[in-house]
């Protein structure tokens, strides 16, 4: 297995390669950034940076940052109900040290793992448009091809899997979404996809938390496979 070093990155250099926190490359997003900043002068109303280890076994990635949740902590998943079951399932299957992530200074650690974003901005009705996608996956493309070879990702939601597929040029008809759908990737890798684990999925029970579990199960049996 990779090195279980509890190493976390604040990611709040604009010159990181995969994230740029004065990013305002898209206007509808940096106005609506603009104003919820004058609304809630205490939140974070910016580019979420990736959180988790620098070199991760695991690479999840999800949709984009929640209105009172990452945008207002300014940690991916943090103070919103998505991140819930998430940071819980990551504590169960051993990629947290703590099953709860409350703010950016918890004290909370990933391992081997590293959570990021598709959009880095907070849209407006959690619905970024296809150009802000687009735009905004330059870093994401950065970010994939910085992975070690046999690294594994999970996409939570449709969105985000389109995304990966298209940061890793291939073809999205050869890579159908499905919730626990496993696809193999050029980097020696594979892709896992998952039902995104918003409120809105967990309470109409879309995704369970048996569901969400099967999808990390083979996760953490796969890197150790690899990697053990």
């Amino acid at each position: 297995m990779m090195s279980n070093s509890l190493t976390s990155r604040s990611h709040t250099m604009s010159s990181d390669p995969f994230f740029d926190i004065q990013c305002r490359q898209c206007p509808r997003l940096a106005e609506f950034l603009d104003h919820t900043q004058i609304q809630y002068p205490d939140y974070h109303c910016r580019p979420v940076a990736p959180f988790g280890a620098d070199q991760p076994a695991l690479l999840i990635v999800g949709l984009a940052p929640g209105l009172h949740g990452a945008n207002a902590t300014g940690r991916p998943f943090t103070g919103d109900h998505a991140g819930i079951l998430l940071y819980q399932t990551l504590y169960q299957f051993g990629f947290a040290s703590a099953p709860e992530s409350i703010s950016v200074d918890d004290g909370l650690k990933l391992i081997d793992c590293r959570i990021t974003n598709a959009v880095k901005c907070v849209p407006p009705q959690n619905k970024p448009t296809g150009p802000e996608i687009n735009t905004c996956r330059q870093y994401l493309t950065t970010e994939l091809k910085s992975l070690e070879p046999r690294s594994l990702i999970i996409a939570l939601g449709g969105i985000a899997h389109k995304s990966v597929i298209a940061a890793l040029h291939l073809k999205q008809k050869d890579y159908p979404f499905a919730h626990a759908a496993e696809h193999p990737m050029p980097h020696g890798g594979i892709l896992l996809d998952s039902y995104h684990c918003s409120r809105y999925n967990t309470q109409t029970r879309r995704l369970t938390p048996e569901m969400f579990q099967q999808v990390f199960a083979r996760a953490r049996q796969w890197i150790d496979e690899q990697h053990g």
